[in-house]
């Protein structure tokens, strides 16, 4: 099952049937939760909608016969217990707050929404609601990041001092959306960096974060020379109240000799403990103690996490579960993004 923070769930409501689900957004993203949850049988997926046709017919026929809607909102117009959400940045945090006014539970990909405002109406409708909400955070997911948490949380690091984080794609988005603006909140930092900012804080405990300085460039030039344009690389330093200083580096489009170079290494006083990908894969990851010029697997490959998240909130919600407080840290990351956005 998929960590969450150290705060408690909810008290689970009472077992219902099997909850009645829709999901918005057919590409691969969803096609790959379609699968997923429709595989784990917890939940029976009877509505779906995309703005290809094609997608939502396939869809339909890989959950069995579920019902073809035209829109969103006529998506929303089944009779759903939640719905999943995989369709684009300018769009998912409006269609999440339209599902939880409905009373659904949601799932949505990640980025919640372009920036914190939008992020922090939706934990807000959620917490309101009373709705399980959750996204879909890739690094928690995986085994490997699961075993670099509980390394930094058990404290056998002694002081951790600092934090590397890179992420490094060879290619970049092949939808012409994530390179405007207006749509995408934002490039690499937002598309890629998010997911790794959320692991080191969720590893540390979501500490404060008191000093943020970020850098942005597109195209080899920083973007303040083209400002018209989104960063297709990115870095960051940020120190939070415990004194661990956070550095960030991310990119499209990078020679980096593979198709994706993904590091998080934490670095204490008593030794290290790092996840990164392995060779090129954006699906395999290890997890390594580091001990001086010595290093221990701790866990590897294969890990079939694709879906994992998914999975997890469907069966949340089978068992009846509300509002979950982690969703709470979802503002907190938008605000680090925000602010490093802001400084460059």
């Amino acid at each position: 099952m998929v960590m969450t923070s150290a705060l408690a769930r909810p008290a689970a409501m009472p077992l219902h049937p099997r909850p009645r689900l829709g999901f918005a957004g057919l590409g691969w993203t969803g096609r790959k939760r379609l699968e997923a949850i429709t595989g784990s049988g917890l939940c029976d997926v009877v509505a779906v909608a995309d703005a290809s046709p094609d997608a939502a017919l396939e869809a339909a026929r890989t959950a069995r016969g579920a019902r073809v809607a035209r829109s969103f909102d006529e998506l929303l117009r089944d009779d759903l217990d939640g719905v999943v959400i995989a369709t684009t940045n300018a769009l998912s945090a409006a269609q999440a707050q339209s599902a939880l006014a409905r009373g659904l539970a949601v799932f949505c990909q990640m980025p919640l929404g372009r920036d914190r405002r939008e992020v922090a109406a939706v934990v807000d409708a959620a917490h309101k609601a009373d709705r399980l909400l959750m996204t879909d955070l890739s690094f928690r997911c995986t085994s490997a990041g699961q075993a670099l948490a509980e390394v930094v949380r058990s404290g056998e690091l002694g002081e951790i001092f600092a934090v590397n984080l890179v992420f490094h794609s060879a290619h970049g988005p092949d939808k012409p959306w994530f390179y405007d603006r207006t749509l995408s909140g934002g490039g690499c930092l937002l598309d890629l960096g998010t997911h790794l900012l959320d692991l080191a804080l969720f590893c540390l405990g979501f500490p404060r974060v008191d000093l943020v300085r970020g850098r942005l460039s597109a195209g080899g030039r920083p973007l303040a020379a083209a400002p018209e344009a989104i960063e297709d690389f990115a870095s960051a330093q940020l120190t939070v109240a415990s004194g661990t200083v956070i550095q960030l580096a991310c990119s499209w489009h990078l020679s980096a000799g593979a198709d994706a170079v993904v590091e998080a290494a934490f670095y204490g006083t008593d030794g290290g403990v790092v996840l990164r990908n392995v060779n090129g894969s954006l699906d395999d990851y290890l997890c390594e103690r580091l001990m001086g010029t010595q290093r221990e697997t701790l866990c590897a490959p294969p890990d079939p996490w694709m879906g994992r998240a998914a999975v997890d909130w469907a069966e949340r919600l089978a068992h009846g579960d509300r509002f979950d407080p982690d969703a709470l840290h979802l503002v907190q990351v938008a605000s680090v993004v925000d602010r490093i956005y802001g400084s460059a």
